[in-house]
Formats: structure tokens, C-alpha cells, sequence
């Protein structure tokens, strides 16, 4: 017989590409809060649900931007998915309380079962690539940067893939380890796990490995470095730290890969930050054809703008991903190395709000 199934004529339905790419890659989703799970005294899991349609796929070790309205503030922080990507019905965001955070402490005293959210799509790079990254994993987490590994580890036994992976899984005291249950299982099930834990305040009872994940530890519990990629995630302190240790023991850089995990605790710690600058100073900040305000050096601007209502598109609030880009008119303002500025952009004034602290009166256009 013949073949009476015709081609599909996409002249008649200009808007389905847009619909299958947004399916696949939306800019936004608007989720819901199915089960609120308590990790440590210090840390909880929003599973979210899709208030409507399915949940796209992502690829473990991805992030999504979380918008809230808190007092009337619009703002937004990236949280990395703690599920596996084989799990299609919910995402997981783990999120610890952060002394003095804005976002977190509202998230942990606030959200409750049924509350929604919206969400960017999943974005971010810091996800296990075959080709690149070979066979040999070495994940070195700190606190709340357990998340987007756990992800990977999840999906790993799901799709029980062939990958050998030590996990050095820093934190400040025992009963702050996140997933600390599940990962002793982990490890217990799947042979090519190794999962060590280190101890940085440990109570007399500990009897585990203590300190910091320097050289040392880390030879030992690899054994050797050969041929073997590193994974970093963590607080802002942990990278600048760990990333020397690496390169003590000749780790090349392009085996090394680290998570951007928004604004340091402490800016005028990074390098460079104005001698004599204190992070109380503030400076006026003019928003061509919006407002005027004041800003604080030591906290991002984006951060200050918000404050004020002008709310600019963000997605991994790292510096990284370009979609806050503004153009900077007059006056200096201080970004961490590890922002990833375009060359032309640095030529032609551009900043990125979200990791840029004014120290000096700005004049600025969004």
C-alpha cells in the first residue's frame, strides 16, 4: 500500500518550532513546592513540581535562577539541582541557611508546601562530559556544594554508568553534612565510589579525617593523580584555596573544573579590592532615566539596584553568563577575578551588576 502519512506543514503552525525549543529550553518555568525535606538543622529541600506541563530536561550539575518577592523586593538566587535527571516527575533545590542571607533564611523560615515559584530553565556547564572529562572523577565539595553533585551521583546509579569517582566532601562539623545518609549508602552500593568526609571543627569525638581539603589529603585519598579530572564546588574561600593545592600537584588547569557560586562572603578578601575601601562606603549610583540612589562598595550592585526596584534579567548571579550585562557610562567599580568578562565588553564599559561593587559614584545605563 502506499504511504499516505504526509510530511508536516509547519507554514500552517508558524509558532511550533517555538513551542518544541520552548518545551526543551524555557526561559522560565513557574514550579511548585510538593515537599519541603529537612536535611541538617541548617539546611532543607524544596522538591518542586511543574504547575503545569512537564518539567524540560537538564543535564546533572545544572542550576535554576529562583525568583521571590520578599517585603516587596524582587530578587533572585541560582540553586543547583539536587536530583537526577532520570527523575522527570519533580526537581530537587537543596538550600542552606546562610548567616545573614536574604534569600536562604526566607526560603527555611518562610516557603511551606504549596507556595510557587518561578524559576529560569536549567542552565550552567559544570556537568560530567564523557569526551572531555574521561573516566577517573574527583569531586571536591564544600558545605552546600554537595548539591550539584549529588545530582550526578544519583544519576550515575540510576543509569549505573561506568565512571570511577572520589568524593572529598569538606564541611564544619559532622552534623552539618548534607545527604550524609544517603551518600553512605551510595557508597556502600556502587564499588567505584569512594567517599571520604573532612572535618574542619571536628568535636573531640570525631575520628575522621580533619582540616582543610589541601594537597596532602587529597594525594592520599586518590592515591594518585594521573589522569583524573577534579570537580570544585563550594564557598568562595574553597576555590582560591583548593585550585592552588591542585596546581601544587601539577593538576593542569584544563582538568580542573569549578561551579561559579555567586558573590564571596566577604568581597574586600578578594584579591585586588581597593586598599583602604570599606565595604560600609557608600557611593551615588544614577540609573539613566530611572533613579538616583545610594549604593554599599561591599555589596553588588545588582543586589542595591533591586532594593530599588530595578530589576534586571539574571540568571547564575556569578558572573558568568553574561544576561546581566549593563553599560557602565562613568565611574569604577571592582569585579573578582573569576567574573567572566568578554573582551569586548571590558573595552567598551560593560559590567556584570550581579558581581560588581561600586567604588566610586556610578553612572550607569540598563
Amino acid at each position: 500500500m502506499p504511504d499516505t502519512k504526509q510530511p508536516r506543514d509547519y507554514t500552517k503552525d508558524p509558532d511550533f518550532v517555538k513551542r518544541a525549543v520552548e518545551s526543551i529550553h524555557p526561559e522560565r518555568m513557574r514550579l511548585k513546592v510538593r515537599r519541603v525535606i529537612e536535611e541538617t538543622t541548617s539546611t532543607k529541600t524544596f522538591r518542586m513540581v511543574p504547575v503545569k506541563g512537564i518539567l524540560p530536561p537538564f543535564r546533572a550539575g545544572q542550576y535554576v535562577n529562583l525568583f521571590v518577592n520578599i517585603d516587596g523586593v524582587l530578587t533572585s538566587r541560582p540553586y543547583s539541582i539536587s536530583s537526577s535527571p532520570t527523575q522527570t516527575e519533580y526537581i530537587d533545590l537543596t538550600v542552606r541557611r546562610k548567616e545573614g542571607g536574604f534569600v536562604s533564611n526566607y526560603l527555611a523560615d518562610k516557603v511551606k508546601v504549596g507556595d510557587e515559584f518561578e524559576t529560569t530553565g536549567p542552565a550552567g556547564q559544570f556537568y560530567y562530559e564523557p569526551l572531555i572529562d574521561g573516566k577517573n572523577l574527583v569531586f571536591l565539595a564544600g558545605g552546600s556544594g554537595i548539591t550539584p553533585f549529588m545530582s550526578i551521583l544519583r544519576e550515575v546509579g540510576d543509569r549505573k554508568l561506568d565512571i570511577n569517582i572520589w568524593l572529598i566532601y569538606g564541611s564544619r562539623v559532622p552534623n552539618d553534612v548534607i545527604f550524609g545518609k544517603e551518600l553512605e549508602e551510595i557508597a556502600k552500593r556502587h564499588r567505584k565510589l569512594k567517599y571520604t568526609v573532612v572535618i574542619s571543627e571536628p568535636h573531640k569525638s570525631w575520628r575522621g579525617l580533619c582540616g582543610f581539603l589541601n594537597k596532602v589529603i587529597i594525594s592520599e585519598q586518590v592515591e594518585t593523580v594521573e589522569g583524573k579530572t577534579f570537580y570544585i564546588c563550594g564557598p568562595q574561600a574553597m576555590y582560591a584555596f583548593c585550585e592552588g593545592e591542585l596546581e601544587s600537584l601539577e593538576i593542569p588547569g584544563r582538568k580542573i573544573r569549578r561551579e561559579s557560586y555567586g558573590p564571596p562572603d566577604d568581597v574586600t578578601k578578594e584579591p585586588g579590592w581597593p586598599i583602604g575601601l570599606s565595604p560600609d562606603t557608600e557611593f551615588t549610583v544614577e540609573v539613566l532615566g530611572k533613579k538616583t540612589f545610594k549604593a554599599r562598595a561591599g555589596e553588588p550592585l545588582m543586589n542595591s539596584l533591586e532594593r530599588e526596584s530595578i530589576v534586571i534579567p539574571a540568571v547564575c548571579r556569578s558572573g558568568v553568563c553574561t544576561t546581566c550585562r549593563t553599560k557602565l557610562i562613568s565611574g569604577k567599580v571592582f569585579m573578582p577575578s573569576t567574573v567572566t568578562l568578554l573582551e569586548g565588553d571590558r573595552k567598551f564599559g560593560y559590567i556584570h551588576p550581579c558581581m560588581a561593587y561600586p567604588t566610586e559614584n556610578l553612572k550607569i545605563r540598563i
